[in-house]
């Protein structure tokens, strides 16, 4: 499942940079692919490791109010 979302993303980057690098193309259509394409691999990242990262987050605040106490 994880070289399959890989793959895909890696694909989806393929197509932005070709409509990028396209000098007829609209940039700020290409710009648009890039932000949406940030914006759904971060919201797949989140929902998959959402669990890991609230961990990672709680010991990191804990250890900071721990310094300051």
């Amino acid at each position: 499942m994880l070289k399959t979302v890989k793959s895909k993303i890696q694909a989806a980057a393929v197509k932005a940079k070709n409509v990028l690098a396209n000098p007829s193309g609209d940039q700020m259509t290409g710009w648009l692919i890039v932000v949406l394409i940030v914006v759904v691999v971060g919201a797949i990242f989140m929902t998959l490791y959402q669990g890991s990262i609230t961990q990672i987050w709680n010991s990191i605040v804990s250890k900071i109010t721990g310094l300051l106490s």
